[in-house]
């Protein structure tokens, strides 16, 4: 296995950049992941794997999550400590990096499950809250995600929170979400979006009826769009009790999920 001990090496520049620039990710197809679990679960989950960057002590510490990335990755480099300090986006570093190819992603209507459950987010800002609701999504078992704008989900903080479900559950990427809705309203999909009490919302039993149905949660402090409210047929709002007037994304989502596949 070669050996990289410089943190100015072309191969490490390349990949520390993929971690901090949406737009290299973008153009190039390509995301850095961190971490020994999540690295093993890329390899073993079918992600494709361009380059591993390890540790010598990742190699010893974290052997049975190392063996499988060594045997997937394309190509594989030993890193010093402080080479993988150029790669890290933690305080504490596991020490183990891959390079990956994203996942195929498309936004024709004709790949949906008609029938499915989805949540599309829409412009969602922190990246945390976009990696919990597909963490979320997966464990209460939703068809797939639908992502329009905001960060995107190979942000490093959005694949930790994830905790790997962002590579395995389909995820749906649109620049229109307006015109996407009413693409999947034509195919017979029920469209709502989420807003605040007040807002000609109903409640949360209308996500309890059959058939596909996407719901929207919007942006953390504007909501759901006009554009995208206007385009979808009906509106939700989750009842609430207390003083507060509004949740964070994430809980909305989470509760807005439950319901859906309650």
């Amino acid at each position: 296995m070669e050996k990289i001990i410089s943190r100015s090496n072309e191969k490490i520049k390349a990949a520390a950049f993929l971690g901090t620039s949406a737009k290299a990710r973008r153009e190039t197809g390509l995301f850095l992941l961190e971490g020994a679990r999540l690295c093993a679960d890329a390899a073993t989950s079918g992600t494709r794997i361009v380059q591993a960057f390890l540790t010598a002590p990742a190699m010893e510490k974290y052997a049975n999550y190392v063996e499988p990335i060594i045997k997937n990755a394309r190509e594989c480099y030993e890193i010093t400590p402080e080479v993988g300090n150029r790669l890290t986006d933690t305080l504490s570093s596991q020490g183990v990096f891959c390079v990956c190819w994203m996942p195929e992603s498309t936004a024709d209507i004709n790949k949906v499950d008609l029938n499915g459950r989805y949540v599309a987010l829409e412009n969602i800002q922190d990246p945390s809250n976009l990696g919990t609701v597909c963490r979320t999504a997966e464990a209460l078992g939703l068809s797939g995600l639908v992502v329009s704008g905001g960060c995107d989900i190979y942000n490093p903080k959005a694949l930790r929170a994830a905790m790997g479900a962002s590579l395995r559950l389909p995820v749906i990427e649109t620049e229109n979400l307006p015109e996407w809705l009413m693409s999947a309203a034509r195919q017979g999909m029920l469209t709502v979006a989420s807003t605040v009490s007040g807002e000609g919302a109903g409640g949360t039993e209308i996500l309890k009826t059959g058939g596909g149905i996407i719901c929207v949660i919007g942006n953390e402090g504007a909501g759901v769009s006009e554009e995208t409210l206007d385009a979808c047929a009906e509106r939700v709002a989750i009842p609430m009790k207390g003083k507060a007037e509004s949740l964070n994304a994430s809980a909305c989502a989470a509760i807005i999920m439950w319901e859906l596949m309650g």
